[in-house]
């Protein structure tokens, strides 16, 4: 496909309609800036060839607008100096080229137009590549942005929960633990206590009355001894 063929396409292009449409506009960018560079490339070489083929046609008219004013200026000396004849010659041939002429105007026209085109296209890839560099590189710092926020929270996530998750167990380990020291005390304390036995308790009652009863006896014989007993 000619450059030329594809000017209104490329004049008409919204590039950042286009992108902000695109699923995947780093993906289009890319694209894009293959396709845009590989353009501008054919459309500086054509851009050069049309500028060459306008200025060899500017070249042309001028040189035949010259003549045409060279016979002009021929005839009217011609007439000023009586010589009809040759004025007529001159006159005919400054005709000629003023034809000549107006087909040199259209291949000018063309030409003027065709490099015209070709400078509004060169204009509009170069400011799509521009456009597209900048978003480019925008695109890329929020992707890095991004990726790195992921990280972020995917490190700041898992260190919370496992850290929660730790102290969460660490407790446990810790309750389980005093639990258990609780009841090893408390079933060391019940082991110290004594178990009261009735026989022994009732046995101990009785002892003391027997040792009372032994007490008073020995009471009374030393009483008997020292004559102490009343009416005895």
């Amino acid at each position: 496909m000619s450059i030329l063929s594809r000017f209104k396409e490329i004049i008409a292009s919204n590039l950042n309609s286009m992108l902000d449409k695109a699923e995947d506009p780093q993906k289009m960018i890319e694209q894009y800036l293959k396709e845009l560079t590989g353009d501008l490339a054919e459309v500086k070489r054509e851009t050069a060839s049309v500028m060459a083929d306008e200025a060899k046609a500017k070249r042309n008219l001028v040189a035949n607008q010259e003549e045409v004013v060279k016979y002009t200026q021929l005839a009217r000396k011609a007439l000023e100096a009586g010589d009809e004849a040759n004025a007529k010659v001159f006159i005919k041939k400054k005709q000629s080229l003023e034809e000549v002429g107006e087909t040199l105007q259209q291949v000018y026209d063309v030409a003027a137009s065709n490099s015209q085109k070709m400078r509004q296209m060169h204009d509009k890839l170069v400011n799509d590549l521009n456009e597209l560099h900048t978003r480019k590189a925008a695109i890329e710092a929020k992707i890095k942005i991004a990726e790195a926020q992921k990280k972020v929270n995917e490190v700041a996530g898992a260190s919370a929960a496992n850290k929660a998750e730790a102290s969460l167990n660490a407790f446990a380990r810790m309750e389980e633990k005093v639990d258990h020291m609780l009841d090893e005390a408390n079933a060391m304390a019940e082991l110290s206590m004594e178990r009261t036995d009735d026989a022994i308790a009732a046995e101990a009652k009785y002892y003391e009355a027997i040792s009372n009863s032994k007490v008073d006896a020995e009471l009374e014989a030393m009483k008997a001894e020292l004559g102490l007993l009343e009416g005895k």
